[in-house]
């Protein structure tokens, strides 16, 4: 019986390819390849690991001159089998200095993972301290696989979560998977202060930073996002007006929706939004692409299947899927055939591939945005009302994040439960001990209903606060007779709504014909619109922080790791009509 819990099944793979790339890169020295000594490898390849170690010993009787080679051979067999007392027997004759080079790096591999057996983790890293450039990928792989063990045996986990980080850059399938729970594990363990501060010190593009966003999500918690501010449109036109800095015209586009279930009226929406961008498309020198939709169903394997079949049919980019698991089972698979534009983030924190993106009007960025609008306006210290939505408490948990990283302090905080209607209590708890200071500022994350509720009890109250909000405040369509109650409530929206984006056909002139325009399915068809504005500009982006496309829900940049940002613009409710009131000075989704 293998013991194969007692290491990880990563370890196993990647010796297996090891001793493949070992013996195909044998230096001279080696012993040559001879009846005894196949077959004695074809037996460890079938996986029959006990049979092969007593080949291997029997070879290394025939010959003073090759038996430590097949000594060493002997016991990494041993070791597949899980036995890694016998592997240890047989390495105590063999002499690391008559081994050749290759067959010195495998003995020392291979006795690294003893001494983390024997928990001896120093040992192990003494052993490990050997430069990639002289071994083979396989064996490089394996080396820093078993760094990472050793550096959380010895307890540094953020170095083994760092060290884990890099490999995940060379691994697929099962192996990848296995090392990326591993890195959010390891991570997962430290306390969430330390986790923030290392968070906080790293660069914007480290790329431990996405997994350290993962690690604090399963702990309720979340980094201040990064502020791209960029400052150069996409597309300037060429001296001969023929092509557009940065364009790459696709030939057959993808566009992955459900067509059936909770998301097909979101679907609908954004499909619409999506091929109002085709038709209107007149990028000068190119010809509008092929769009094929094809339906995502209700699973992330249904979406993943759709992906394939959307491949093997010729399309060379593809748009969706929409929902959060869908997108992040996509970006688990590593790199991808043909490049994905997401319509969400994943919920897991999952990065995109190289090559591709993630665009959504996911609620952090909302909420982060708010934040940095409250800075710029000198609040210092905030009150924070949200619902109890899953959305409301991304967004809260955004705010708070930005804010604390902006030199604020949340002094207060309450949310709002379904179906209640008095708000005295909850508005005593969260601002009552501030609520005329010339330093402070609400933020809520709420929709339409209860924000009407909120507003003329907060004024009851005598809160003179300013009162700043994420777009869900405003039901998308203007409504002077019930949104009186909001005025004087900022909130940061897709520009399009509010008649803000230069460039766009007007919001009224597509919603006459079009009814997934109108109403809080505008921001949605605005999303569909964008999608399709991003496709050319795919690659461009991700490798210019410093581009934007001014789009209709915002200007669209993306980071280092493939996510697109949204800087939105600010509206106030004035006599029950939001205004636009200019874009924030920085904001990021």
């Amino acid at each position: 019986m293998r013991t194969s819990a007692r290491r990880s099944l990563l370890v196993g793979v990647l010796f297996v390819l090891s001793l493949l790339a070992g013996c195909a890169t044998m230096e001279s020295g080696t012993p040559a390849a001879n009846p005894q000594a196949t077959a004695a490898e074809e037996l460890f390849q079938r996986g029959e690991f006990r049979a092969a170690a007593d080949a291997f010993l029997a070879l290394a009787k025939s010959s003073s001159a090759t038996r430590g080679h097949y000594r060493l051979r002997a016991a990494e067999a041993l070791r597949e089998e899980g036995d890694l007392g016998g592997a240890a027997a047989n390495l105590e004759d063999v002499k690391r200095k008559r081994l050749t080079p290759d067959d010195a790096f495998r003995y020392d591999l291979l006795q690294a993972e003893l001494a983390l057996e024997q928990r001896q983790p120093e040992q192990a890293l003494a052993l490990l301290a050997m430069p990639d450039s002289s071994l083979s990928p396989a064996l490089a792989l394996r080396r820093i696989e078993l760094t990472a063990r050793a550096q959380e045996a010895t307890g540094d986990r953020y170095g083994a979560a760092r060290t884990r980080a890099v490999l995940d850059r060379s691994l697929s399938g099962a192996d990848r998977e296995h090392n990326r729970q591993q890195i959010v594990d390891t991570l997962a363990a430290l306390e969430t202060a330390v986790l923030k501060q290392r968070g906080n010190e790293l660069p914007a593009d480290d790329a431990l930073r996405p997994w350290i966003e993962r690690a604090l999500r399963k702990q309720g918690q979340m980094l201040p996002l990064t502020v791209l501010k960029p400052s150069r449109p996409v597309g300037t036109l060429s001296a001969e007006g023929t092509t557009r800095e940065g364009y790459s015209a696709s030939r057959h586009v993808a566009l992955l929706l459900p067509a059936t279930g909770a998301l097909k009226g979101a679907a609908a929406a954004i499909r619409d939004g999506f091929f109002a961008a085709w038709f209107n498309d007149r990028a000068p020198g190119a010809e509008r692409g092929e769009v094929r939709v094809y339906d995502s169903g209700l699973s992330a394997q249904d979406a993943y299947d759709a992906y394939h079949k959307a491949v093997q049919a010729g399309a060379d980019r593809v748009v969706g899927p929409l929902s959060r698991e869908a997108v992040g089972a996509l970006f688990e698979q590593g790199r991808l055939p043909v490049p994905v534009l997401a319509l969400n983030q994943a919920d897991s924190g999952a990065t995109p591939p190289p090559g591709s993106i993630a665009f959504g009007l996911v609620p952090d960025g909302e909420g982060a945005q708010v934040a940095e609008r409250m800075a710029a306006m000198g609040i210092k210290e905030a009150a924070v009302i949200a619902a109890t939505d899953d959305w409301a408490e991304r967004a809260a948990l955004a705010f708070r994040a930005q804010f604390e990283s902006l030199g604020g302090a949340v002094v207060g905080e309450s949310r709002l439960r379904e179906g209640e209607i008095n708000y005295s209590a909850l508005i005593q708890q969260s601002v009552g001990a501030f609520a005329t200071a010339s330093n402070a500022g609400v933020f809520i994350s709420m929709r339409p209903q209860q924000a009407r509720l909120l507003m003329p009890q907060l004024r009851l109250a005598g809160v003179t606060l300013p009162v700043l909000a994420t777009s869900h405040v405003y039901a998308g369509t203007p409504n002077p007779g019930l949104d009186r109650d909001l005025d004087g409530l900022e909130f940061c929206d897709s520009p399009w709504l509010l008649d803000a984006a230069a460039g766009l056909p007007p919001r009224d002139e597509i919603a006459r014909g079009i009814d997934s325009a109108r109403g809080t399915g505008a921001r949605l068809f605005a999303l569909g619109y964008d999608a399709y504005a991003l496709l050319p500009y795919m690659s461009w982006l991700g490798t210019h922080p410093d581009s934007y496309l001014p789009g209709a829900t915002g200007q669209l940049a993306a980071d280092s790791f493939g996510r697109v940002h949204r800087l939105m613009t600010w509206a106030r409710f004035e006599n029950g009509v939001a205004r636009a009131a200019g874009l924030s000075v920085g904001g990021a989704l």
